[in-house]
């Protein structure tokens, strides 16, 4: 009975430490952090170096070709951003599938801005500024809050407001542009935005967004919508269908920049304002990097000069440009004036 029970024991043992052996456990060996335009190696690691039959690499789901247990990536065409690392493991009549995340940093620091003020105009302190834009020598401009959201026309030196039309009040108004006689008007939560005729501002349309969650600032580069939803992601849009084709990230050489509100295309860059910063990125659209930081902080206390600001909320909002004349014009959340400034480069 006793050499029984230490048989028994023993093949316990035997066939524990058996099992044991062939259970395969694998990781992923990076860097966690690399600067765009450079190489990150990956390393399929098995914990005890047990044999594996082979190894096929992918990069936000897209497969990249690859030899052996290693792959190096070439950061450059995948922008700045948190990307997925999986790797598809085939071992002895089994696969499985390992996944990480590295993130790549714009490769040099941003430029820092200050202004010039170059002129003043009236701006209606009861606009609840959301979007702006420049269209044929009017301003077009949306304004937020529910039951107050607007779209309208103003006349920039006098700030009067020509045409307008509310939003159903129970939306929330955002971010609006104007493409091929279209406006185009973005609401916040309601996952929704609408298209209204150009010269009469009735409502044509409507459309859902897809994947991002919420809307808040909109622009175009001629072909294509440009949204943002006040993440550090930016959207980008096919007018006719209104669906959500691609997104680019925002960073930094440092990290990721979130918040983003209402954007403008100026000569090819994507300027955006920094919700609550009183500031604007300038943003390189193919790869996300943000190559400018236009520190507006001194605007918004030459505006509480006339007028007092309710502090995180009524703060900069609003950028639009007069591409003929080299105008650029911002404002801010029921500020009294529009500014047309002028961008200068810190040394």
């Amino acid at each position: 009975m006793k050499n029984s029970t230490l048989f028994v024991a023993f093949l316990a043992c035997f066939l524990l430490i058996t099992s044991c052996s062939d259970v395969y456990k694998f990781s992923l060996n990076h860097k966690k952090q690399v600067a765009l335009n450079s190489n990150i190696d990956v390393t399929l690691k098995e914990q005890e170096d047990k044999p594996i039959n082979s190894v096929q690499f992918f990069v936000n789901g897209k497969e990249i070709s690859s030899e052996g247990n290693t792959v190096s990536i070439n950061t450059t065409d995948l922008g700045v951003g948190k990307h997925q690392i999986s790797a598809l493991v085939f071992y002895p009549e089994k696969t499985k599938k390992e996944n990480s995340f590295f993130e790549v940093l714009a490769d040099k620091a941003p430029v820092v801005y200050g202004y010039n003020i170059v002129n003043e105009y009236p701006h209606d302190k009861t606009a609840y500024t959301q979007g702006l834009e420049y269209h044929d020598g009017f301003l077009y401009e949306t304004t937020g809050r529910r039951g107050q959201s607007t779209l309208r026309k103003v006349e920039i030196k006098t700030g009067k407001v020509l045409q307008t039309v509310d939003l159903d009040k129970k939306y929330f108004g955002e971010g609006m542009t104007i493409l091929n006689n279209k406006i185009y008007w973005l609401t916040w939560q309601a996952k929704k935005g609408f298209v209204y005729n150009l010269e009469t501002f009735k409502q044509e349309k409507e459309f859902a967004y897809n994947q991002s969650a919420e809307g808040w600032g909109f622009t175009h580069n001629g072909t294509e919508l440009i949204k943002s939803d006040g993440s550090s992601k930016i959207w980008f849009l096919d007018p006719e269908t209104l669906k959500e084709q691609k997104s680019i990230q925002v960073y930094t050489n440092k990290y990721a920049v979130d918040n983003l509100n209402e954007l403008e295309l100026i000569n090819g860059k994507i300027y955006a304002n920094k919700y609550q910063q009183n500031a604007i990125v300038i943003i390189d659209p193919k790869t996300g990097v943000v190559e400018g930081i236009a520190n507006l902080k001194s605007l918004k206390t030459e505006m509480e000069k006339t007028q007092k600001l309710v502090p995180q909320d009524e703060v900069l909002n609003g950028i639009a440009f007069d591409e003929e004349n080299n105008r650029l014009f911002v404002t801010g959340k029921h500020w009294g004036k529009l500014f047309e400034i002028e961008l200068i480069k810190k040394q």
